[in-house]
């Protein structure tokens, strides 16, 4: 019966780590693309410029190299961002920025008039 019970809690302790890591990875590609666009811009830039230089010592694959190189280096630095937070153990819910994420409306404040004071009731 024990060890029943602590197999299950090891599974559901394994999805819940699974689950964790892909809104995390999910998370961080989303702001990459979003927020990070002006580092996607400049990457792209280094990487013209790189495979152009490239194109001299090996003409045949130099921008193929290159584009793969940075993809790579995209994924792999979300998967691994992703995945040492995981371990660290923060959920995305516990994230105060996220709340966007799991579905949480940010409270509306509501407009107050120079003669609201006087005239409305203040909760």
């Amino acid at each position: 019966m024990v060890s029943a019970q602590s197999s299950n809690l090891g599974k559901t302790y394994s999805l819940l780590m699974i689950k964790s890591f892909l809104i995390w990875t999910f998370t961080l590609a989303v702001c990459l693309l979003v927020v990070g666009f002006p580092l996607v811009v400049l990457m792209a830039t280094v990487g013209c410029l790189l495979s152009i230089i490239l194109q001299s010592v090996m003409p045949v694959s130099a921008v193929l190299l290159v584009a793969g190189a940075l993809i790579m280096f995209n994924v792999m630095a979300v998967v691994l961002a992703a995945g040492v937070l995981t371990l660290k153990g923060v959920h995305p819910n516990e994230v105060k920025w996220l709340s966007w994420l799991h579905g949480e409306a940010d409270q509306m404040q509501a407009t107050v008039y120079a003669a609201c004071p006087l005239t409305c009731e203040i909760k």
